[in-house]
């Protein structure tokens, strides 16, 4: 079954621990609902004091070594079907192209890491992430590692007691494009 408008994904990446977090997310998303089509952004910013007198050739080689890390991210996984994914370098200051990038593209998603910067770090540098998530017109997910400790929560079991404060819940199924409202192991009379 093919979705009959793609969805649009940008995602945000400068190559940092969180960026790589971010397209781990996207292409999890990718590969099991192959209608997302991947916008990979990479920008370089010659304001930050990353490069200086950038040149296209810069952007050529940046959109390379993104491609790759965009191939090892899909390496090894199993896709529903094809997943297609672009690989855009722009030069520019990060949330304006991304921003951009997702105003061309009709974004309908768009994945972004975090720095976790906080206080003056934040207030000189500025926030990439929260710019996006303000001004974006469409979800933004903000991909950080999960740092909870894991839970080992009680298993539930069914309790046969006298008294019955609450009715059970129903179960409901999704299958060909309906609902069926009522178990499959109920007798049909």
């Amino acid at each position: 079954m093919t979705h009959p408008h793609p969805i649009q994904v940008v995602v945000a990446f400068d190559f940092s621990p969180s960026a790589e977090y971010a397209l781990m997310r996207a292409v999890d998303v990718a590969a099991r609902a192959p209608q997302h089509v991947l916008h990979v952004v990479a920008t370089l910013d010659e304001r930050a004091g990353m490069i200086r007198g950038i040149s296209y050739r810069d952007a050529d080689h940046v959109q390379e070594l993104v491609r790759e890390r965009v191939a090892a991210a899909f390496a090894g996984r199993s896709s529903a079907s094809e997943v297609q994914f672009f690989v855009h370098a722009r030069i520019g200051r990060p949330a304006e192209e991304i921003l951009l990038l997702a105003e061309e593209v009709g974004a309908d998603l768009i994945f972004i890491g975090s720095h976790g910067k906080v206080g003056l770090e934040r207030l000189l540098l500025g926030s990439t992430c929260e710019r996006v998530v303000r001004e974006a017109h469409c979800p933004v997910m903000v991909a950080r590692e999960k740092t909870y400790k894991d839970v080992k929560l009680l298993d539930v079991f069914a309790y046969e007691h006298e008294r019955q404060p609450h009715a059970e819940p129903h179960r409901y199924s999704y299958v060909d494009n309906r609902v069926l409202l009522r178990p499959t192991d109920w007798p049909i009379s």
